[in-house]
């Protein structure tokens, strides 16, 4: 669970926005992990058959920004009219700030530490976020090799990146998920005036609530973490491309954002009963399930699955192949590293309540 304290906070200070920015990186995700949105698949083919080669290298030796999980810094806690001055918004970031969150991406899914040094400054920090990043793979490796060494070329890079993409689809996707956020935006802060943020956070997803004394906004996440707005925004961005996920923004340093897709995934239609059953044996044990939704997130190694969960190799090892027992998860040696994948297609036949819980 992630939950938001927002005792003290006024009712202004809980706002519902668009966001260019926040749509343009849930489009590309949709782009770099396609199996998790099945009903932009067409558009999708569509999108990445018309890129010019040079946009589509770009866009694979920076997609760790926004496949696994997105980077902090292109889900705005204010969000602005156009793309053009929410990406001058990323420009006022320090380096420290944008490499950090950078870094996060690119080295994996949880959040990473750096023991109270940066890595653009300390050599051992480096070191490991280099190794964290070697991890994942030889793109994160040197995405974050050149981050570290050249941040305000990298940055510039990423910026002329994303003007790129809304010439090349950006801009026409934009203008018809406009019109549908603007519908959901009323229906929002209608709610909110009218009956109060326990209502509007109703519409936005089952997986959101407000605890009974209205002081903490409750999120269903994977992570299990609380954050403050701390006098600040708490805000609430609609999006037509991120459905199913809720994009959560809650690091320190940054003000609480949460991106939710304007409609819930349609019921799955009937599987048969001895697929359900044997693969919901799989995950009878609570390990597994949080493995698995892990996962979801993109590849991860044994090591860093135990990392993340506190449990020791052998631990992690035993539950994972019982997963591949039931044909949940994939494993594929990269180097030194074996990376451990969710098997989406084959979840899908769980159910669509099952695959939202995942996914989110």
């Amino acid at each position: 669970m992630l939950r938001i304290d927002i005792s003290g906070a006024p009712p202004e200070r809980v706002r519902f926005a668009a966001s260019p920015l926040a749509e343009l990186t849930a489009m590309l995700h949709v782009l770099a992990e396609p199996g998790h949105h099945p009903q932009f698949a067409g558009w999708a083919a569509d999108v990445l058959a018309g890129l010019r080669p040079e946009l589509a290298e770009r866009l694979r030796e920076a997609e760790f920004l926004w496949r696994y999980t997105q980077a902090d810094f292109l889900i705005p806690a204010r969000p602005r009219p156009t793309l053009a001055e929410e990406l001058d918004g990323v420009d006022r970031i320090d380096d420290e700030t944008y490499v950090t969150a950078a870094l996060v991406t690119a080295c994996g899914s949880n959040r990473v530490r750096f023991r109270g040094a940066s890595p653009l400054t300390d050599a051992a920090a480096r070191e490991w976020a280099l190794d964290l990043a070697q991890a994942r793979g030889a793109l994160q490796e040197a995405f974050a090799e050149r981050l570290l060494a050249d941040p305000a070329a990298v940055r510039a890079r990423v910026r002329d990146t994303l003007e790129q993409c809304a010439e090349a689809f950006f801009d026409r996707a934009w203008a018809d998920a406009a019109v549908r956020l603007a519908t959901d935006l009323r229906l929002k802060n209608e709610l909110h005036r009218r009956h109060g943020l326990g209502a509007a956070l109703a519409s936005v997803s089952h997986a959101v609530t407000l605890a009974p004394d209205g002081e903490c906004i409750v999120v269903d996440k994977v992570q299990d973490r609380a954050t403050a707005a701390r006098g600040a925004e708490v805000t609430f961005i609609p999006s037509v491309f991120s459905r199913p996920h809720l994009v959560a923004v809650y690091a320190a340093g940054w003000h609480p954002v949460l991106q939710y897709p304007v409609a819930e995934q349609s019921p799955a239609e009937p599987v048969p009963v001895e697929t359900i059953t044997l693969r919901l044996e799989a995950l009878a044990h609570p390990v597994r399930l949080r493995l698995l939704r892990t996962l979801a997130r993109g590849p991860h190694t044994t090591g860093e699955l135990g990392h993340f969960w506190g449990l020791s190799p052998p631990e992690v090892s035993r539950h994972l192949s019982v997963l591949r027992r039931a044909g949940l998860l994939t494993s594929r040696r990269h180097g030194r590293y074996v990376h451990h994948s969710l098997n989406l297609p084959d979840l899908v036949a769980l159910g669509s309540d099952l695959l939202s819980v995942v996914l989110r």
